[in-house]
């Protein structure tokens, strides 16, 4: 990474890096471990974005300055996709006053050769109408004509500025899979992180190996009882903290799954991670690792252990506080045997021995948690509240009705791993209407019915009903008619109301949805149409946002010009003189880790409006991103406690798989 060349190109699309930021993580709000913090930076977007305006007001004989004004994917586009530059005009939130009229004439030019390859005009978004959720004004150039590899950017020629550059290719997207995938290696516990695999800055020692901890964990409601020691030692942390969430990662397991089994010719076995070469894609690799920890979490009685609370330090191998689990429920046993069930059936792999009885073991323990969870269907625990607090910094407990839809999601996988009509039976006795759970919010049960509609033996009345439910869905409410009409000028329409904690994930699974269409076989669907909506979603991520900024960390690798610099992780710590910040600690943090997102929720805590408020309040609320339209409602920092930055930039394996699988529809097969 040039960190010269970071910090000299500052623009609007820079303009969060400037400043500190925040993160969400977890399946829903959640209180983190304080500590003591400086406030916030107090540089702001204004002055930031204001030097660009001038660098990009030179002469037209001086090379046009990137403007933040123009915002485009910074890894690029596909020969054979949709391509459309966004030109913003701010009129609400932090950029407000700030103003950017397009000049008469765009280009798209050729970095490598200087030649104007496209020449056209930006075309007003609504007729010059406010996106709200945005607080802009914007334009459309639109240069989906040009096939031809190459670096591009796309010029402003009036204005003298033009976006970032970015290439036009049909692998693309492949190094950064690779990056996003490797975040699950950087998020092994008890695993070192050592040359050649961890990249120069990032290693690590094994941690929560010592005494007492992972391998010597014990109940958490019986802590000085040596007789309940296990070794629960693996797994990934599972997002800024450190702890491992049994509900949650039995389902990150399951997206995985999915992900490899969707399109599995474009997974490698050459992503640098110490299975690497080993003739098995490292997708698969890595899911087993995750398996091998569910396996410890599973009792003797088919049961599965619903946490692992891990303690926290920078760099993770200095952690020495004990760990401690929590008891079976039901919900993390049914979560579980539909992994084992999926996983059984996935990784079964015709001539090699390993894996067939690596995939035969997970389909007993998936039968055995079956039969526990049906003799046991209403065992609770609640890991953070009461006498549990303190356990997990997450809620992964559900109601009634959770367990009821964790029960048919395990039945489906049940049924395509035994082909045992008492699942399909459940799953037939519980169908519902598709038109329930098309929503991003179905998830993860939107996946399974879709799965199981696709399977040979299922119920052809009930696969037939819910792929005809999912297609009208599809055509109702903010699915089709928001994308042909454009409701969203940059290309990622999800409603105001869904940008909450852990945007990024929403972003990630409703262009999944659309992509739906194609993995299941929907009838009526246009293949062109349905990757063209769903690569919007992916543009977004990418940089085409209000902040242009790509929300994966530390990118610069690959080239962009403005990503992720910090983001609340117990390991990239605030402060740290090393892992802290691009261009200001020495390595910053590991690259390819997808924060939150925009958090229009985002509030300071409540201790600042105590009477007596801790120190590392300041005098207000961070302002973005508390206070802004739904999408400007980011900062990129890593503020602990009180001023809770995870709410905003906290990465978590849930946002991860999301964008993993949605990323891996455009990576070409090899």
């Amino acid at each position: 990474m040039n960190t010269s060349r970071l910090l000299l190109t500052f623009t609007l699309s820079g303009l969060i890096t400037a400043c500190g930021g925040g993160g969400g993580g977890g399946s829903a709000p959640a209180s983190k471990p304080a500590s003591s913090v400086a406030p916030a930076s107090s540089v702001t977007p204004s002055s930031v974005a204001t030097s660009s305006l001038a660098a990009s007001s030179a002469a037209s004989s001086v090379a046009p300055a990137i403007s933040g004004f123009i915002v485009v994917d910074q890894f690029g586009y596909l020969p054979d996709a949709k391509k459309v530059a966004v030109i913003r005009d701010p009129q609400t939130g932090y950029d407000a006053a700030l103003s950017f009229t397009p000049g008469a004439t765009y280009q798209l030019v050729n970095l490598d050769t200087g030649a104007v390859v496209l020449s056209g005009t930006a075309a007003p978004w609504k007729s010059g109408a406010i996106f709200a959720a945005a607080g802009d004004k914007a334009w459309w150039f639109d240069f989906s004509s040009v096939a031809a590899p190459g670096n591009y950017a796309v010029v402003d020629v009036e204005n003298n500025v033009r976006s970032p550059g970015f290439k036009i290719a049909a692998d693309i997207y492949k190094p950064v899979l690779k990056h996003a995938m490797r975040s699950f290696f950087y998020q092994r516990a008890g695993f070192a992180k050592q040359a050649p695999f961890a990249e120069a800055g990032w290693t690590d020692a094994a941690s929560h190996i010592g005494a007492g901890q992972d391998k010597n964990a014990r109940l958490f409601t019986d802590k000085n009882n040596a007789a309940t020691e296990k070794d629960l030692s693996g797994g990934w942390y599972d997002a800024g903290d450190y702890n491992k969430y049994t509900n949650w990662h039995a389902y990150y397991l399951v997206a995985l799954l999915h992900a490899y089994a969707e399109n599995p010719t474009v997974w490698g076995d050459d992503y640098n991670i110490p299975e690497s070469g080993n003739g098995i894609p490292d997708i698969i690799d890595e899911i087993k690792w995750g398996f091998d920890w569910l396996k410890k979490m599973q009792n003797d009685d088919g049961s599965v252990l619903s946490i692992l609370g891990l303690s926290h330090a920078s760099p993770p191998s200095a952690a020495t506080g004990p760990s401690y689990y929590g008891p079976a429920n039901t919900s993390a046993t049914l979560t579980s045997a539909g992994a084992f069930a999926l996983g059984s059936k996935i990784l079964a792999t015709p001539g090699n021995a390993e894996l067939n009885n690596y995939a035969a073991d997970l389909k007993t323990r998936a039968e055995k948690a079956w039969v526990w969870s049906v003799a046991n269907p209403n065992v609770t625990f609640r890991n953070n509240e009461g006498a549990s607090a303190g356990l997990g910094a997450g809620q992964q407990e559900v109601d009634d009705a959770g367990r009821a839809t964790k029960k048919t999601t395990a039945a489906i996988y049940l049924f395509a791993a035994t082909g045992a009509s008492t699942y399909r039976d459940h799953v037939d006795a519980n169908a519902s209407n598709a038109t329930n759970w098309v929503d991003v919010w179905g998830e993860p049960e939107l996946t399974a019915w879709l799965y199981y509609a696709s399977l040979p033996d299922a119920t052809s009345s009930i696969a037939s009903t819910l792929k005809s439910q999912y297609q009208s869905a599809f055509n109702a409410n903010h699915n089709w008619p928001a994308v042909r009409d454009g409701e969203d000028p940059y290309r990622a329409y999800i409603g105001t109301s869904n940008f909450t904690w852990g945007s990024n994930r929403t972003i990630s699974r409703k262009g999944l949805t659309f992509n739906n269409l194609i993995d299941y076989n929907i009838s009526g669907t246009d293949a062109a149409e349905v990757r063209n909506a769903a690569v919007g979603y992916l543009n977004y991520i990418h940089g085409v946002n209000p902040q242009g900024m790509v929300y994966l960390s530390n990118m610069y690798s690959l080239g962009v010009h403005s990503s992720v610099n910090e983001f609340y992780h117990s390991w990239f710590t605030n402060g740290s003189a090393l892992w802290d910040r691009v261009g200001t600690s020495t390595y910053g943090p590991a690259p390819g880790f997808l924060v939150g997102g925009p958090n229009p929720s985002y509030d300071w805590d409540g201790n600042c409006t105590s009477n007596s408020p801790n120190s590392g309040c300041g005098t207000a609320a961070p302002n973005p991103p508390k206070g802004q339209p739904a999408m400007k409602a980011y900062l990129d920092f890593n503020t602990s406690w009180p001023l809770n930055s995870w709410q905003i930039t906290e990465n978590h394996n849930d946002y991860q798989v999301a964008y993993i699988r949605l990323l891996s529809k455009f990576v070409p097969k090899p």
